[in-house]
């Protein structure tokens, strides 16, 4: 019995549309079978701080009702899905990894993402943790404890969505929310091995704003790179409520999945800014590349140099903070997470003229990366530069990857210039696993996807086997 649990919880959301159209499967089976999950694992890694079983099964079997009648509400009906402690849901506490947050007040409103879902049938079962206000790489917070990696609990499994990520890689439910206002999404679907996308800004709706608006995407967390276009399809549906909204892509994002890459013109960056990376991931990264030439892809090795782009984010990224925290009284801030703290306090320090002069750095990488896309169809990188450290730390404790932005130099640049981005796992090292970044033309997650889906068919995703 739990053989065939586990067997129904690790299916795809695609193969489970699939299932109970065929009528083989219930939505409530499914649903049931993500809680044995979340009840066998959970105490393991500590992806969900809340669950709601009950409305998940209220829910389950009211869509097993639709698909009994052949008449299924939307897209992802019935299909198990996970939301991030950063996105309000109607009815539960959304605390944000912070003490600070009131559990006792009406919850009232459904951020867009999770409206959608809901309008196209998901059954949601629960939040999933983050760190305070989802500030950093990593996911631990005074509230909610240490998350922890499914391949190796003694490590991290990044942040500041890996809640998310360790969920979707133990088939804590199929489909995943996250968030990533400097590689969030990237990050930890790197560290865990599953696929994470952080679509163009703008083209998933998010309400209210982040502290981190100008920098700060909502985007898919799977196990497939299929699921994660099924899931777009549901989170681009438009919403009035983002004033940062790009027009809707009138697309679906499955089609041409399979398309492949043959001769397409692909950028390799082994670095940025010369940041070193860990000779094993380096190794990592350039077999996937091979595998983009053996597709019939040509590629091209690039220097990339971002000019003082580091500084340029912290600007950005800086700025939020300081205004996040002006919302607390001295005595409320001194409770707050010392980094974030500490963070706040430099971004105050920052004049309108620092921010403005950031603008304008910002729009000069933006037209530089647009650029490299005028003679390539896609540029890769390495997720990260390591494999997960230590969990409970917030970087590595000493050479060249301490520091926050010393440990993750690959992500954060795409969100300065709001380009398509993704993190695919492409093998291990340390047996850990390592993440290729596939980074598209402004608007063009139809190239990220399909590059993705054509190495995936090539090296297919590995799930840990944590008991």
């Amino acid at each position: 019995m739990r053989a065939m649990s586990d067997e129904i919880a690790l299916m795809s959301a695609t193969e489970l549309v699939a299932a109970y159209r065929a009528r083989h499967l219930s939505p409530v089976e499914a649903t049931r079978a993500a809680f044995d999950r979340i009840r066998a694992l959970d105490a393991k890694v500590n992806a969900f701080c809340f669950l709601d079983e009950e409305g998940a099964l209220a829910a389950a079997r009211a869509s097993e009702a639709r698909w009994q009648i052949g008449r299924p509400q939307g897209l992802v009906d019935g299909v198990p899905t996970s939301v991030k402690d950063i996105l309000l849901v109607t009815g539960w506490p959304t605390l944000r990894g912070s003490k600070l947050i009131d559990r006792d007040q009406p919850w009232t409103e459904d951020a867009p993402v999770v409206a959608r879902l809901k309008e196209h049938g998901a059954v949601l079962l629960g939040k999933t943790t983050t760190p305070e206000f989802g500030w950093k790489g990593v996911t631990d917070s005074a509230l909610t404890g240490i998350t922890r990696n499914p391949w190796d609990p003694e490590r991290t499994p990044g942040g500041s969505s890996g809640g998310a990520a360790v969920a979707a890689a133990l088939g804590m439910g199929a489909l995943h929310l996250g968030t990533d206002g400097g590689g969030s999404i990237r990050i930890p679907a790197g560290f865990t091995g599953i696929y994470g996308l952080k679509a163009s800004y703008g083209r998933v709706p998010a309400y209210p704003p982040s502290p981190f608006n100008p920098v700060a995407h909502v985007g898919p967390m799977t196990r497939t790179v299929a699921d994660a276009a099924l899931m777009l399809n549901v989170l681009a549906e438009p919403d009035a409520r983002d004033a940062n909204a790009l027009p809707p892509a009138g697309r679906d994002w499955r089609l041409g999945l399979d398309g492949g890459v043959a001769r397409w013109r692909i950028a390799y960056a082994e670095t940025i800014n010369g940041e070193p990376v860990e000779p094993e991931v380096a190794a990592r990264v350039a077999e996937a590349v091979r595998h983009l030439e053996a597709l019939g892809a040509e590629v091209e090795p690039v220097t990339l140099a971002m000019p003082n782009v580091g500084d340029v984010f912290a600007k950005h990224w800086l700025a939020g903070a300081a205004a996040l925290l002006a919302q607390f009284t001295p005595e409320e801030r001194s409770q707050i997470d010392p980094g974030l703290q500490n963070y706040a306090e430099i971004g105050a320090r920052y004049s309108a003229v620092d921010f403005l002069n950031a603008l304008k750095a910002r729009e000069a990488l933006t037209v530089q990366i647009h650029q490299l896309f005028e003679r390539f169809d896609l540029l890769v990188t390495p997720t990260l530069p390591i494999v997960a450290f230590r969990a409970g730390m917030n970087a590595p404790d000493s050479g060249p990857y301490a520091g926050w932005t010393g440990w993750t130099p690959f992500s954060y640049p795409f969100n300065l210039t709001r380009h398509p981005a993704a993190s695919l796992p492409v093998g291990f090292a340390q047996g850990l696993p390592v993440g290729l970044q596939l980074v598209g033309p402004a608007y063009r997650e139809d190239k990220v996807l399909q590059a993705s889906r054509a190495l995936e068919a090539v090296l297919p995703i590995a799930l840990p086997r944590l008991r």
